[in-house]
């Protein structure tokens, strides 16, 4: 999730970031960078909508946005048509040319708080799994967020972050684990006889149902900021459209099924986390355990843009750069300490924020039915009929204001939700 994750912060994009990657690798870079652990979240949904809602939900919010990504690449497309310079390499970059300073700055603020919802989402899943794990131990999930806060300040100080890819990698398996095991309880449920499809609600009654569900997917598509760097990551970029496509699909699929089986399995008593709803046995805590360490050392990436943004802007103070860096680019002593020291308080402020949220069901939707449909919907709509306008064709422009209106009204109900509570 976010923009300023630069390619390198992600392992399979290290050695495509020069416009070099095969279909292969890009299709690699492309499941890495949208699919992460909202996918556990997604049987709740289902549970919370019904389990055709939920599906129709899922499927709006893949469709929604493949086409959105494909709107940022028009753009880009069109500012390097005008050999304008220097490269759109940033959304950031793609929001100053259209908009300038404010569309910078708006774009920077949403993928900033963005990112800080999906950093504080990972510290409540690692801290709900393992409140699971060590139930009867008297410690509450607040109290595993903050035995992490040490390790996490360590680990944020890694200027490598290449270092920790193979974390990452231990805890997409984990996940794929996860998910195994979670169909395999599903079969065990059907086999046995104690599932009855009849039990299971297609469309809940619940009118904040297909929202909330939609919301989660939207969440589970991380990794938008991305799209202009896979695409320039890209050798033939020409095909990047097709190869999204088939990616999205995929993807998509994954999604809806495994909604719908977690569902079917666990019904009405399917958790926010679905892991919490296997059994307490030893393969069941191998895999959250997995899960919580794979999080845990990949956390520093899904940090790291937070940090270059926070200091980047320090950066920009006259006064700090004067104080901090010699002949206003290396850091001296000062310098340095100001970093590892803001590092360590952004770190200690995102888990007082997740101290404080309910449950990872109900977050993951609120961040993705506002910040990440802002970012994933509204902007680039924006961006796309600022950039083409009159010369759009009817349809063009009319789903352009449809994404654009419908996006800021699903912000604005998210945002309804979370505050009177869903």
């Amino acid at each position: 999730m976010g923009d300023e994750l630069k390619i390198s912060t992600i392992p399979l994009l290290e050695s495509s970031s020069t416009g070099t990657a095969s279909k292969i690798q890009t299709l690699g870079n492309i499941i890495v960078s949208v699919v992460g652990t909202g996918i556990l979240g997604l049987p709740f949904a289902f549970r919370i909508a019904g389990w055709l809602a939920g599906s129709l939900g899922v499927l709006a919010a893949g469709v929604a946005t493949y086409y959105c990504m494909l709107l940022l690449v028009q753009c880009k497309e069109k500012l390097a048509s005008q050999e304008l310079t220097p490269e759109t390499e940033t959304y950031g970059d793609l929001g100053y040319k259209c908009m300038g300073n404010t569309g910078r700055y708006l774009t920077e603020f949403l993928i900033f708080i963005s990112q800080c919802g999906g950093a504080v989402a990972y510290l409540v899943f690692i801290g709900q799994n393992l409140s699971s794990v060590f139930k009867g131990h008297g410690l509450s999930l607040s109290s595993f967020i903050f035995l992490l806060v040490p390790i996490e300040i360590a680990l944020s100080w890694i200027h490598s972050l290449s270092s920790l890819a193979p974390f990452s990698i231990f805890a997409d398996i984990c996940n794929v684990l996860a998910m195994a095991v979670v169909v395999k309880e599903d079969l065990d449920k059907v086999i046995s006889g104690e599932f009855r499809f009849g039990d299971r609600k297609a469309i809940t009654s619940s009118i904040g149902g297909l929202p909330f569900a939609a919301g989660m997917a939207v969440f589970c598509f991380e990794g938008f900021g991305m799209t202009l760097s896979l695409e320039a990551s890209m050798k033939e970029r020409g095909g990047f459209a097709s190869l999204l496509a088939k990616a999205f699909s995929g993807i998509t699929l994954l999604y809806v099924l495994f909604g719908f089986s977690g569902y079917m399995a666990y019904g009405d008593e399917t958790k926010d986390i679905i892991t919490l709803n296997l059994p307490n046995n030893w393969s069941t805590i191998a895999v959250q355990v997995g899960l919580c360490l794979g999080l845990a050392f990949t956390f520093p990436i899904m940090a790291h843009p937070i940090h270059e943004i926070v200091e980047g802007k320090l950066r920009n103070s006259e006064w700090l750069r004067k104080v901090c860096y010699k002949d206003g680019e290396n850091p001296t002593l000062v310098g340095k300490f100001g970093t590892y020291l803001s590092r360590a308080i952004l770190i200690v402020v995102l888990a007082l924020l997740a101290s404080f949220v309910p449950g990872f069901g109900e977050f993951a939707s609120l961040v993705g039915s506002t910040v990440c449909a802002l970012i994933s919907f509204v902007l680039p709509a924006a961006f796309h009929l600022k950039l083409f306008g009159s010369s759009l064709r009817f349809w063009e422009k009319a789903l352009d204001y449809i994404f654009l209106i419908g996006g800021l009204l699903f912000a604005a109900h998210g945002t309804y939700n979370s505050i009177i509570g869903f």
